[in-house]
């Protein structure tokens, strides 16, 4: 269902990302934003999920700007090779990226959400805050809550696991309290619970945080 293209970004960095299109008219755009993982075998198949859902999905590739064409495993030294290449990467110039994508989906007259999952989350949150075309914004178990002082501009929504060890389930409320755009939900799951490659992931939840972020993209996007 996918294939690779190439963007470029306002600072002049070329890099690669998954495409994935619809059968049909597409309804909109995503920008799905990876784990520290890259755009691994899983990250892909979100974007197949969500082309099979009626949306053009592209999955920008943050880390090659560290080295192109990363793909990282769950387990293992993998976790923190992840960890440093985030670290080396940083925030700011993966929202240059992100922009590139959303762009490009914007000039094919889309409305676009971005949806992220833990690094992908927090960067969720600051596309939400720096990408002003942005329709929505979807971010799980991310770290958004340390760029709570950056005001989104478009409606966000979060979601949260109560048995997460990494990332606190009470930031989606503290955020909600601070921005009325936002809304928060918990689930009984761990952290990565949305992946079905990791020991972590929780069916149900899963699929009741997609069932929510579905209805969130089309009252926003379409």
């Amino acid at each position: 269902m996918g294939r690779s293209i190439v963007l470029d970004t306002s600072d002049g960095h070329r890099f690669g990302a998954y495409r994935a299109d619809p059968e049909e008219s597409p309804r909109g755009g995503i920008v799905v934003i990876q784990e520290i993982f890259g755009v691994n075998r899983h990250i892909r198949s979100v974007a197949d999920r969500f082309a099979a859902l009626g949306y053009v999905a592209v999955a920008p590739q943050i880390f090659d700007r560290h080295q192109p064409d990363i793909e990282l495993g769950y387990e293992g030294d993998d976790v923190q090779k992840g960890r440093d290449i985030r670290v080396a990467v940083g925030f700011d110039k993966p929202v240059l990226d992100i922009a590139a994508a959303v762009t490009s989906l914007k000039s094919e007259g889309l409305k676009v959400a971005t949806v992220g999952y833990c690094y992908g989350g927090a960067l969720a949150w600051l596309s939400a805050a720096r990408i002003p075309s942005l329709d929505a914004a979807i971010g799980y178990y991310g770290t958004a809550a340390s760029f709570k002082d950056e005001a989104p501009t478009c409606p966000v929504m979060l979601h949260y696991g109560d048995l997460d060890e990494m990332i606190p389930s009470t930031d989606g409320a503290m955020l909600e309290s601070l921005y009325p755009g936002v809304q928060s939900f918990v689930y009984p799951a761990g952290h990565g619970f949305n992946c079905d490659l990791r020991g972590s992931y929780h069916k149900d939840s899963a699929e009741r945080a997609l069932g929510r972020t579905m209805e969130f993209i089309a009252e926003h996007v379409g």
